[in-house]
């Protein structure tokens, strides 16, 4: 069995100065000869794990035998996202995982063989995507342009469903546009994905903020027979510690919008700066956490470490982004917690205060638990804090409709197989019902809701 191919990427000393994507992707070649790997095992154990279950043997083969439109057409069937998601999924957790060659060998690269077939066709959506779907000439509200909402938004669409979204933000995308820097996902990637669900007739409608601009009642009145809710988790976790109202010190929420969407990276020639200092840390361990420290380095800062309460074993970012780090010169520190951020005189972070864990028993999430060590509090030098240990779901329009069932963290309470709400005719899906999640997992939920609005609208309308 030949080694799984491995994709080119930009010299390390070139790439931390700037935010050009790291991954070239696969060439033509690379991408049959990783094709041909497949086993293309009868029973596809693949397809169970992927979320929107894409006929993976089969866009594999074709790209084997140099047929990339009709390996970009077998995603389409399935998943409108393919050059998103080829580049940050968490694939080496779901389909690759399960692929037969895993067993005795690396998997196939699922996740770069669907980001060359989207980067190397050239097939364009419609509406006779699925000829067997039903029309209904009925309005639905996509509440949210993020994966969740998109990937609700363009079922629903192929079933000829008027379909309109709303935006909060200046541009549609969600955590695509404002949360994933350039460098791993392009925002030319995220448009050119985006447009393709306007060439399926969705209209989006951006600078409206569901719940203050339009309530969920007046889009009722507006006609629209059925409402989804994908608005994320856009609420950034904090410490609780003291010194956090230091100035410098920001949620990676904040930090990677200012960064990616009113584009701080491209200063002056935005007039968006983001100060960042010459020692940043970052706090948490998971892929935002992995974004803001690679971020932070882009954008001058001679030294980033990352502080993460448990072990490298632990930590929930992706191998391939933990390894980036490591080979951009991004620091580690294990086993710490931060109990104080120190601050100047002006105002500013000068310090951290943390104090030394060791591993017990694990926990509700499964892994070991974090036990502060007595006396080994130490202080440890730096001018910048970024603090990423996850977002909450947006709070938004479970405050201003409060019929809503929420749980303890604010997530909307749904039917998890349908998607539904405890109001009739409203759905949720994606960071707003899981909390902080993938994007594969938000697309996921979005194909459930549009299957589920879909009966919905044939049953009552």
């Amino acid at each position: 069995m030949k080694e799984r191919i491995k994709d080119r990427k930009q010299p390390v000393e070139i790439r931390i100065k700037n935010f050009n994507e790291v991954s070239f992707g696969f060439d033509e070649k690379q991408a049959v000869e990783e094709a041909s790997r497949c086993l293309q095992c009868k029973k596809a154990p693949c397809i169970k794990g992927c979320p929107v279950e894409i006929n993976i043997p089969k866009f594999i083969k074709e790209i084997k035998e140099g047929n990339f439109q009709k390996s970009l057409e077998t995603i389409y069937e399935k998943n409108l996202l393919p050059a998103i998601c080829g580049r940050v999924c968490p694939q080496e957790t779901q389909c690759e995982q399960l692929c037969t060659l895993s067993k005795k060998y690396e998997p196939i690269a699922i996740g770069k063989l669907e980001r060359f077939s989207a980067d190397n066709a050239n097939v364009t959506l419609s509406c006779q995507v699925d000829v067997n779907s039903p029309s209904m000439d009925q309005k639905v509200a996509v509440i949210g342009s993020g994966p969740a909402g998109l990937t609700c938004a363009s079922e629903l669409a192929r079933c000829g469903t008027k379909v309109t979204i709303f935006e909060a933000l200046h541009k549609p995308g969600g955590v695509l546009i404002y949360g994933i820097p350039e460098f791993r996902l392009p925002k030319k990637i995220v448009e050119k994905e985006i447009n393709q669900l306007l060439n399926l007739g969705v209209e989006i409608k951006t600078n409206i903020i569901i719940g203050k601009t339009i309530t969920i009642d007046e889009l009722f009145q507006m006609g629209y027979k059925a409402i989804f809710i994908g608005t994320g988790a856009g609420l950034p976790n904090f410490l609780g510690i003291p010194g956090e109202n230091l100035l410098r010190v920001y949620s990676a929420n904040e930090f990677l919008t200012r960064v990616n969407l009113m584009k701080g990276y491209l200063f002056p020639e935005y007039d968006t700066p983001v100060s960042v200092g010459k020692k940043v840390a970052v706090i948490g361990g998971g892929n935002v956490a992995m974004d803001s420290a690679r971020s932070a380095l882009r954008l001058g800062a001679k030294e980033v470490v990352v502080l993460y309460r448990r072990t490298e074993k632990e930590m929930p970012a992706r191998k391939e982004e933990y390894e980036n780090a490591i080979e951009e010169g991004i620091k580690f520190i294990f086993l710490v917690q931060p109990i104080e951020i120190i601050g100047d005189d002006n105002g500013y972070v000068k310090g951290i205060k943390v104090v030394h864990n060791k591993l017990g028993e694990p926990d509700e999430s499964g892994r070991r638990k974090p036990i502060p060590i007595p006396n080994s509090e130490e202080i440890l030098p730096f001018d910048t804090v970024i603090v990423a240990i996850g977002q909450s779901p947006s709070p938004l329009i479970p405050l201003t409709y409060p019929y809503l069932k929420t749980g303890r963290h604010g997530n909307i309470i749904v039917n998890p197989e349908t998607c539904e709400t405890n109001v009739n005719g409203i759905y949720a899906g994606g960071d707003i019902a899981t909390g902080s999640a993938t994007v594969i997992s938000a697309m996921g939920m979005g194909k459930k809701a549009a299957k589920s609005i879909i009966e919905y609208l044939k049953k009552n309308f």
